[in-house]
């Protein structure tokens, strides 16, 4: 781990008990990011990405099958602590997280200025007047009126309180970011105003962004770096610039080919057939059965190849493989 690593994850896993069966939610993951970057992490609906965050973050629901791995944030080694204390010196101190429905997550009988100002309250024993003054001067950074922090939620439009839950989550002054789908269910001159605020966020602080989606298109404004999960896993690890325009591994190329293009002509494509059960994952490569360039070796779980710096889940990859090449 270098100085300038923020986050270090390694072989992090988390599964669900369910009537049906062990949901594999985060398999075995690595992940390392360096400070002041935004990492956007992209897939399909179901593949991981919010339980990803989640075991960041240790939010977890009660029926975990298994929550295990290690997870180094800022040289720490956080999976070391009680929960006790992951609360009080981790969780909002070091690391917080816009949730997905700002609307779901923000306590509707409580005014959101006091909503900003509790983790001052908690996390450095701020008295309520020191706390909402702090509030205030958020409020003023991520764009919102004043005057709304004696307002409830159902009073704010959509785009209003995605910029409190952005608030709250950078009133104390985190290293790290987690935002799952800041801009879903927000239209798009919202989503644009939304993505503008932590681009200036992000030029103003010394703060890091891991931003979950599936809108490729948007992500594209933030990140300097993409990671592509599947089934669980990561299978793709590359700077932004060269990803948008040579992604590396065949869901990525998919993917990419999926998303509408405003000055070419290509008809955007879909990816046949369904990702695969976390319940009941394929052996070898979770991807194969849906790969239009899938051969004899894809029956094997592949490793994280090393390529001109990035990393990708695929046999084509592995040094000396002639399969690329056809």
């Amino acid at each position: 781990m270098t100085n300038n690593t923020l986050l270090k994850v390694e072989d992090l896993t988390l599964s669900f008990r369910t009537s049906k069966g062990t949901v594999q939610a985060v398999d075995k993951v690595h992940f390392e990011m360096p400070s002041n970057q935004a990492v956007v992490v992209i897939g399909e609906s179901g593949c991981g990405k919010t339980s990803f965050a989640k075991a960041l973050l240790r939010l977890l629901p009660r029926n975990i099958e298994e929550y295990s791995g290690r997870v180094y944030l800022d040289g720490q080694d956080t999976m070391a602590l009680d929960d006790e204390t992951y609360r009080q010196d981790i969780r909002w101190a070091k690391i917080s997280m816009v949730p997905q429905a700002a609307m779901n997550s923000l306590n509707p009988v409580l005014r959101v200025g006091e909503q900003v100002a509790e983790p001052l309250i908690v996390h450095y024993g701020m008295t309520p007047s020191e706390a909402l003054e702090k509030a205030k001067e958020m409020f003023r950074k991520v764009g919102v009126p004043v005057d709304f922090l004696d307002r409830y939620a159902f009073e704010l439009s959509g785009g209003m309180r995605q910029r409190v839950a952005i608030a709250m989550a950078l009133v104390t002054n985190p290293k790290l970011i987690t935002l799952d789908e800041p801009t879903s269910a927000l239209d798009l001159l919202t989503q644009a105003n939304i993505m503008n605020l932590l681009k200036r966020v992000k030029k103003e602080t010394d703060a890091s962004f891991i931003l979950i989606t599936h809108d490729i298109a948007t992500s594209s404004e933030l990140a300097d770096r993409v990671v592509v999960m599947y089934a669980g896993q990561i299978v793709e690890d590359a700077d932004s610039a060269r990803f948008f325009t040579q992604p590396l591994h065949p869901y990525s190329q998919k993917l990419m080919a999926s998303v509408p293009r405003l000055r070419e002509t290509v008809e955007p494509e879909f990816i046949t057939g369904q990702p695969p059960s976390l319940i009941n994952p394929p052996t070898g490569c979770r991807f194969a059965e849906r790969c239009p360039k899938r051969f004899d070796k894809c029956t094997q779980d592949p490793p994280l190849f090393e390529v001109e710096g990035r990393k990708v889940k695929c046999w084509l990859y592995e040094p000396g493989s002639k399969e690329r090449k056809n």
